[in-house]
């Protein structure tokens, strides 16, 4: 026979359980929907920093008061402008980035993977404020050279998905919270219809016009220099890419070889190249451009980065960019 006071024990003993097993549950509720609250919040973020733009062209022209926005809020506490650009161009000396690759002794990386790099005026990090999922910086980009001495390229998949991105700002030269040479915004992105379409790694390349807010009529190529774009570079070629890592406040490159993988595809061996570095520059012969970091798998693992190979369609999306049709 079981005494009352046993049985007693016995019943707050259960109790006590389904206590416990109730706050469980509880808890399990709760953070169930806490995470599904926190998820909504981030979609209600990421759809408010998008628009569809012309999908079928693959270009969206960004409205002024919305980039001048943009602008203001990387201004407010993401960086800080210097007081004067720096004149000193061996502060942004890259990695023998004026040399003649092919007849100046170039040589890899050895080991053969990423380190820090000094900042460089026509590189620079891509910024995207506001609750849109991303980091501050989230991407890199490069200055390149255009008639109209406003254009950068960068990864389409750091401007497009699930629309045009309405939120960017790009920082040349970004290093440690300082724009030395400025925040600049869009005034115009160019994707391939193909991205645009299904985000075919083939056309992973955009290119973006930008412009200074508060300073009418200032051209960014003359702020910092650019790059040449190259198209049907012959392959193998000795390369360097370079970009800002997501959870660092400076560049990192590599030396590497760039080889081809397959007809669409450059295929960049080296380690430790990892998000927020996509975007950034492909070059050979110092000054060069020919790829951005992206492409296959999203631009690559651990070990490898890809870039779309700049073929003739490519030079199609440039030429489209940069006449502004």
């Amino acid at each position: 026979m079981t005494s009352r006071v046993g049985e007693r024990e016995r019943r707050r003993g259960h109790g006590r359980a389904v206590a416990r097993g109730s706050v469980v549950v509880g808890l399990l509720c709760t953070l169930v929907l806490a995470g599904a609250g926190y998820v909504a919040w981030e979609l209600r973020g990421i759809a408010a920093n998008r628009a569809d733009g012309d999908p079928a062209l693959g270009f969206y022209q960004q409205d002024p008061e919305r980039a001048d926005r943009t602008a203001s809020a990387v201004l407010d506490g993401i960086v800080r402008e210097a007081a004067e650009p720096p004149t000193d161009d061996k502060a942004f000396a890259g990695s023998g980035s004026d040399a003649d690759w092919r007849s100046g002794g170039w040589a890899p990386s050895d080991p053969l993977e990423a380190r820090p790099a000094p900042a460089e005026p026509a590189a620079g990090a891509l910024f995207s404020p506001g609750n849109d999922g991303d980091p501050d910086h989230h991407c890199s980009g490069v200055v390149v050279h255009s008639p109209g001495g406003d254009l950068i390229a960068t990864a389409a998949h750091c401007v497009h998905g699930g629309g045009f991105r309405t939120n960017l700002a790009f920082v040349p030269g970004y290093r440690d919270g300082t724009a030395p040479f400025g925040v600049w915004v869009p005034t115009r992105i160019d994707v391939d219809p193909r991205w645009a379409r299904d985000q075919d790694p083939d056309a992973d390349v955009a290119f973006v016009r930008v412009r200074r807010p508060g300073y009418p009529g200032q051209r960014l190529e003359d702020v910092t220099g650019a790059r040449t774009i190259d198209f049907g570079t012959e392959l193998p070629a000795p390369a360097r890419l370079m970009g800002y890592p997501n959870a660092t406040e400076q560049p990192l490159d590599c030396r590497t070889t760039a080889r081809p993988a397959g007809p669409t595809q450059i295929r960049l061996d080296c380690a430790d190249v990892p998000n927020g570095t996509s975007g950034g520059p492909v070059l050979t012969d110092g000054r060069t451009l020919i790829g951005v970091i992206g492409g296959r798998d999203g631009g690559g693992d651990d070990e490898t980065s890809y870039s779309v190979y700049f073929d003739d369609r490519i030079r199609a999306l440039y030429e489209r960019s940069t006449a502004g049709h």
